[in-house]
This record gives C-alpha cells, sequence and structure tokens, in this order.
C-alpha cells in the first residue's frame, strides 16, 4: 500500500503526522513528507486513519 500527497491540497495540518509519525514528516517547506519505506511497515489501519482524517482531502491511497 502507498499513500500518495497532492501538494497542491497540502497545507501542513500535522494531523496525519499525529497518526503516523513514522510515515508522515510535517516539513520545513510546512507540508508533507512521505516515507514510503516506513509505509510498507506501517499498520494499513493507521495509514487509512491518517488519510481520511486529513482536512484538506490531500492524501489517497494507490493500491
Amino acid at each position: 500500500m502507498r499513500v500518495v500527497v497532492d501538494g497542491d491540497r497540502c497545507v501542513g495540518h500535522g494531523l496525519c503526522e499525529a497518526t503516523a509519525p513514522d510515515v508522515f514528516e510535517v516539513g520545513d517547506g510546512g507540508y508533507v513528507v512521505i516515507d514510503d519505506a516506513a509505509a510498507v511497515r506501517c499498520s494499513e489501519a493507521d495509514l487509512r486513519t491518517a488519510v481520511s482524517n486529513c482536512p484538506s482531502a490531500a492524501l489517497s491511497i494507490a493500491e
């Protein structure tokens, strides 16, 4: 499972980082950076929660 961020929609709320801090990080520019290697090791439930909790709908799952 892979998570994709739409950089045009991301505003850096950080809820994804709070849900799965090993996978998501709000970078210096204020936008989320995804660690794809960590996402592979992360639980599917946590990834889906992070995606569904994104208030700007910037995250999606590419299966």
